[in-house]
């Protein structure tokens, strides 16, 4: 006999738990000497407590967990204590390793059980809007074992072979079709199982946790992405991000 009080496979993903992984143990050595790159003020409150915030804005997320760099723990810790957060999220901080790997699996491993959905999301791209965050989750509700947001690209891409020497020229090998590309960002979203299982089968080096899914062989699908999104990667970064919030103070009291 069937049991019949079980749910479905889909209303158990519409119904499961989001939780959020912040990478921010890195130094960010593009953004110059000084604190880590998460740390670094915009609009006078850490970049990353404005990612922090961006995650928590979606109802759908009830955990955020902030990944430190090893020796700064505590001090992100008092970061966290010191601001406003929303009351309904719960904030936990773990040391981080050494690579953004290596961080995203210590994140990872301190999960709870109860939590199926899982984004990780770049400590440095702090004004994401939560249309975003909240359309990742829905892709991964609806079955998608990956999913990232991304932009179509403005400029042309070329392929190259890269130079020897830093700085001679590099000739060029081949130009991509321009619409068949997209620019990734983050917050990426995952079935739980899914992501951790591609963290114990890929050990080398990926630039983002999709990829790691690719490697399984498992298909990786796209939501739209936000021009807002964009990483803090350079001081040029720092501008722009300062004037969106100015913006967003000025439209919406934000």
């Amino acid at each position: 006999m069937s049991d019949d009080s079980r749910p479905s496979p889909t209303t158990a993903r519409a119904e499961a738990r989001t939780a959020v992984v912040i990478p921010a143990a890195g130094r960010g050595v593009r953004l110059g000497p000084g604190a880590p790159k998460a740390l670094r003020a915009l609009n006078g409150t850490p970049m990353l407590i404005h990612a922090v915030r961006a995650m928590a804005a979606s109802r759908a997320v009830s955990l955020v967990v902030v990944v430190a760099p090893p020796d700064g723990a505590a001090e992100v810790k008092s970061l966290l204590d010191a601001h406003a957060l929303p009351e309904r999220t719960d904030f936990l901080v773990v040391p981080g390793g050494a690579e953004r790997q290596d961080s995203v699996k210590l994140g990872l491993d301190a999960l709870p059980p109860d939590y199926d959905i899982v984004l990780v999301h770049d400590a440095a791209r702090p004004l994401v809007p939560v249309d975003t965050v909240d359309a990742v989750i829905e892709a991964v509700r609806d079955g998608a074992p990956a999913v990232v947001p991304a932009l179509p690209l403005a400029d042309t891409v070329k392929e190259v072979e890269p130079a020897a020497v830093a700085g001679d020229p590099e000739p060029v090998v081949a130009t991509p079709a321009r619409a068949r590309l997209r620019a990734v960002q983050t917050p990426q979203g995952f079935d739980r199982a899914t992501l951790v299982r591609a963290h114990e089968a890929v050990t080398d080096a990926v630039t983002d946790d999709a990829g790691m899914v690719e490697r399984l062989g498992l298909t990786v699908v796209v939501v739209p992405g936000h021009e807002e999104a964009f990483k803090v990667t350079r001081p040029l970064d720092l501008v722009l991000a300062e004037a969106v919030l100015a913006r967003r103070r000025l439209n919406d009291g934000f």
